[in-house]
């Protein structure tokens, strides 16, 4: 039971983290105008992304001083996944190793 959920998590952190990454150079794309943010199906696609992650990184942004443009949110919520995987990763070993 223990192993699923933790299995669960670590897809789930997964996806986040393949989510902002995208996000992320799709913000970039727009920013040097490789893409049109005019194109509806790029801006429908951009605005979901923008739903997915703005409530994640709110309380980041919230704390952060301003970087003059800079977003380090991002990196900070990416910072925050790798660090919660190592502690799934340590609770499943305990769990397994009897602790």
């Amino acid at each position: 039971m223990v192993a699923a959920l933790v299995s669960i998590a670590d897809l789930l952190l997964s996806v986040l983290t393949w989510i902002i990454i995208i996000q992320v150079v799709l913000s970039w794309l727009f920013a040097f105008n490789v893409l049109n943010i005019h194109s509806a199906g790029v801006r429908a696609f951009a605005m979901a992304l923008e739903r997915i992650t703005a409530p994640i990184y709110r309380p980041i942004r919230r704390m952060l001083p301003d970087f003059g443009g800079i977003d380090f949110s991002p990196l900070v919520i990416l910072i925050l996944i790798q660090v919660l995987k190592k502690l799934l990763v340590g609770v499943a070993n305990q769990y397994y190793l009897g602790g």
